[in-house]
């Protein structure tokens, strides 16, 4: 009996022992934002790259008649292609946001999605800011929205 209650309190201290050592590095996982455990059980995919979103309204302030489709996909092939020819993406939406005036439009709008690698971060910003003026210009536009993230793409 003394032999049973001394391994039952070995294993009791053993148990103990590695949860004392496995909780920080847990918690530093959790607090750091990363993911250990997917990051050693799954390769990870794909190259660096950019990613913007750039967010088009259609409504005109002054009041003129909304953007069309057709005048939208014109701009795409005209402005946004020529300085992004590797690919894109246009989705169609509805969007809203307050205006310079505080009133808070409601509209169609598009998002455009481009890819470009991490390398070519400081040429595809200024293309992209190009981008966005000549819209601004062309469509009578307050401003356009845009959103940057860096992320893993493989094709």
């Amino acid at each position: 009996m003394n032999l049973q209650l001394t391994r039952t309190r070995a294993a009791l201290v053993t148990a103990g022992v590695l949860v004392a050592v496995a909780a920080p590095t847990a918690a530093y996982a959790t607090l750091d934002g990363s993911d250990n455990t997917a990051a050693t059980s799954a390769p990870v995919r794909g190259d660096q790259f950019m990613e913007t979103r750039l967010f088009f309204g259609t409504a005109r302030p002054d009041g003129g008649p909304a953007v069309t489709d057709k005048q939208f996909m014109a701009f795409i092939d005209k402005e946004v292609t020529p300085s992004f020819p590797d690919g894109l993406t246009v989705q169609s939406g509805r969007g809203q946001w307050r205006d310079a005036t505080g009133t808070i439009e409601k509209e169609r709008s598009y998002e455009l999605i481009l890819l470009y690698p991490v390398a070519d971060a400081r040429p595809g910003d200024r293309k992209i800011e190009e981008i966005r003026r000549d819209y601004e210009k062309a469509f009578g536009q307050e401003s356009v929205g845009r959103a940057d993230d860096r992320i893993r793409v493989d094709f």
